[in-house]
């Protein structure tokens, strides 16, 4: 009965039109989260705060990611990494519907020298975009690694593009954890109030060591948890 189930559940998430559907329900269901809660007076202002520094790298950690795709104005050319997996389609198609560009990143199940190759070509598509003008949303930490812990592509993409990475948490006060998966994924709940908090920019130079390229990760880390700790604790004491 088990294996019956995954394999239907496998024949669901390669279907175009279940696809399809699940990301319009999605969306329509994120909108009405955006749309009713209250950014509480302590919220940075995304766009003041890069404006003159565009295009940037926006930060964000796994499993607090689902705000993302309203946090930009419509008219900012926005892009996102996505796993080619099946399904990360409907995240996909989520992204697609809200404006947001999709870049395809590698499936997490193949052999690892096609990981890295298409590792390597999703860096080159990201730096591709940044330097066409978009701005990059990018998971910091690595899918099914140590959580809240910023991997090295990161801040590869900044320095090959130079620009500055920009860490951002979106906190609402109404919310529900997860807490099997590996990233304690947090879905935002309607009828609440809503932070968003930024981290110092980071700017990394075209050459680095292996010391500092471990320095670098530990600040945009660093600077994720304080944003991220902020924005909570704003939606907590909010009136």
């Amino acid at each position: 009965m088990r294996m019956a189930v995954r394999k239907l559940g496998k024949k669901l998430l390669a279907s175009s039109l279940f696809q399809k559907l699940a990301a319009a329900l999605v969306y329509s269901i994120l909108v009405v989260v955006d749309r009713t809660n209250r950014y509480v007076d302590e919220s940075d202002d995304l766009v003041v705060a890069v404006d003159g520094k565009t295009p940037v790298i926006i930060a964000l950690w796994h499993g607090q990611q689902l705000m993302a795709p309203f946090l930009y104005p419509k008219n900012n050319e926005v892009a996102a990494l996505v796993s080619k997996s099946a399904d990360a389609e409907i995240n996909a198609r989520v992204l697609q519907l809200a404006g947001v560009r999709v870049i395809r990143g590698s499936g997490g199940r193949v052999r690892q020298q096609t990981v890295r190759k298409g590792g390597v070509r999703a860096l080159k598509a990201m730096a591709d975009a940044l330097a066409s003008g978009f701005n990059i949303v990018m998971i910091a930490d690595i899918s099914k690694g140590e959580p809240r812990r910023a991997g090295e592509g990161i801040i590869t993409l900044a320095k090959l593009s130079g620009r500055p990475i920009v860490p951002l948490a979106v906190a609402t006060s109404r919310h529900h954890i997860v807490e099997k998966s590996w990233d304690k994924t947090t879905i935002n709940l309607p009828f609440g109030r809503a932070c968003l908090k930024l981290g110092d920019p980071i700017h990394v130079p075209r050459r680095v060591t292996d010391t500092e390229m471990d320095i670098l990760r530990q600040k945009v880390t660093d600077e994720l948890n304080s944003a991220t700790a902020l924005a909570y604790q704003a939606v907590r004491n909010g009136a």
